[in-house]
């Protein structure tokens, strides 16, 4: 069901409310940094999130004249989509100084009025369509600014700055991880675009899927279970590891996750780098930013496995979408993965504190075709070298994931909030 004027006017403005909010804490020194090619600024995330709206609702093109009609954005802010035109390269984008912090922030005021104006007036159905999927995208962009953030303040070498001042209580002991057992068979996987619910192209079209008896651990991997791997030499035993895991594990010296430092004063322990600060590593969290290099290790240092993408969406297909995602005017979120909860007999995280690895390549459902135009390059062209994700992590805004939602990264990255849950067979 399309949404109505006033729902589509109120998501926008709530949307584009939430990445200031999240912004705000930043100086503007903090806003035009880019610690690795993979990340980008913040203030990128903000400019290129408004040019979507410019260039595929207001039709910019630089060449109007309006205030925020510039055509250098058409350049400096476009992400991927080649049939706009040329763009800046990803790697350079901690190089673009001007515009200013200050002129984004004119920027997106302007553009949001006339947004806000355009969809006042009444959208065809088709650019209705595209202010949707341009609100979606730009939660997608209020996950990767803090993680991005997350990594540039990790860089800073005074020890521990912090995005936001929390403090942090120690964890409950989630109890040990049990098995919950799936009898297989026939799966519907994917959803039906045809019902008008909003869902990416991606995670469509719905299509059946034979699975074979299998388990998922109830609850994600515990940083105290990793310290165990890596007490027992799991960063240097190649038997583990898939060959060009294994390469990357020792090209990058990888002998941790992303944002752990050993305990100088106590040995096996570790300080971790967070949104709000550094502290010392809690066993009873989820390990988070591992690579799916580094997970796949882990299952098999396990004895188990990861699922497949199709073994967790069948699973999670009758929980509901609820979890430890984001909040961040909440004054006890802790911007960091909590510990699970008391087992229940049933899964617990699978919606939120850390996106979970599976073993499935992120290939196209079976009729599944590109759109036309620009918007077609929204997830498509993807579809090559990159591993699923499922659930949500707790940089997710709340309502943006859903059991069929299909995040993807390259195996090796680890500075998005990824963990694990294993699996294994059954007879």
């Amino acid at each position: 069901m399309a949404m109505t004027v006033d729902a589509l006017a109120d998501r926008f403005a709530q949307v584009r409310a939430r990445t200031e909010r999240l912004a705000a804490p930043l100086s503007a020194e903090d806003q035009v940094v880019q610690s690795m090619p993979d990340t980008s600024p913040t203030k990128w995330h903000r400019a290129h999130t408004t040019w979507f709206f410019a260039e595929f609702a207001l039709h910019a093109d630089g060449t109007s004249g309006r205030v925020w009609d510039r055509p250098e954005y058409r350049f400096l802010y476009n992400s991927y989509y080649e049939a706009v035109g040329a763009r800046h390269p990803r790697p350079q984008r901690g190089l673009v100084t001007r515009p200013s912090v200050a002129e984004i922030a004119d920027y997106r005021n302007h553009v949001d009025k006339e947004m806000l104006e355009l969809i006042a007036g009444g959208l065809d159905p088709a650019i209705a369509e595209v202010v949707e999927l341009g609100t979606h995208h730009e939660e997608q962009h209020q996950e990767l600014l803090l993680m991005d953030i997350k990594h540039v303040l990790s860089m800073n070498p005074a020890i521990g700055p912090a995005y936001a001042e929390r403090p942090h209580a120690p964890a409950a002991d989630p109890g040990p991880s049990n098995w919950v057992e799936f009898a297989g068979g026939l799966a519907d996987i994917g959803v039906d675009h045809a019902t008008g619910d909003f869902s990416f192209d991606s995670e469509g079209p719905s299509h059946q899927v034979l699975l074979y008896p299998y388990a998922l651990a109830d609850r994600l991997v515990t940083a105290g279970e990793w310290i165990d791997f890596i007490s027992d030499g799991g960063y240097q035993r190649p038997e583990l590891w898939k060959s060009d895991g294994w390469y990357r594990a020792q090209s990058e010296e990888w002998t941790a996750p992303e944002y752990w430092r050993p305990d100088p004063d106590q040995p096996d322990a570790w300080w971790v780098h967070t949104l709000t600060g550094l502290r010392s590593v809690d066993r009873h969290e989820p390990v988070v930013h591992v690579s799916h290099y580094e997970a796949d290790a882990f299952a098999t240092w396990s004895g188990a496995r990861l699922p497949t993408e199709f073994e967790w969406e069948a699973a999670a297909a009758d929980y509901e979408v609820v979890g430890n995602v984001l909040d961040e005017q909440r004054d006890d979120f802790t911007f960091h993965p909590a510990a699970a909860g008391p087992a229940t007999g049933g899964l617990r995280q699978l919606f939120g504190d850390c996106w979970e690895w599976t073993s499935s390549a992120y290939q196209p459902y079976p009729g599944f075709s590109i759109a036309d135009g620009a918007i077609g390059e929204y997830n498509g062209k993807f579809m090559s070298g990159q591993q699923v994700l499922r659930g949500a992590c707790v940089f997710t805004p709340p309502g943006h994931t859903r059991s069929a939602y299909r995040n993807f990264f390259h195996p090796h990255t680890r500075w998005h909030a990824s963990g694990v849950r294993l699996a294994t067979d059954r007879q």
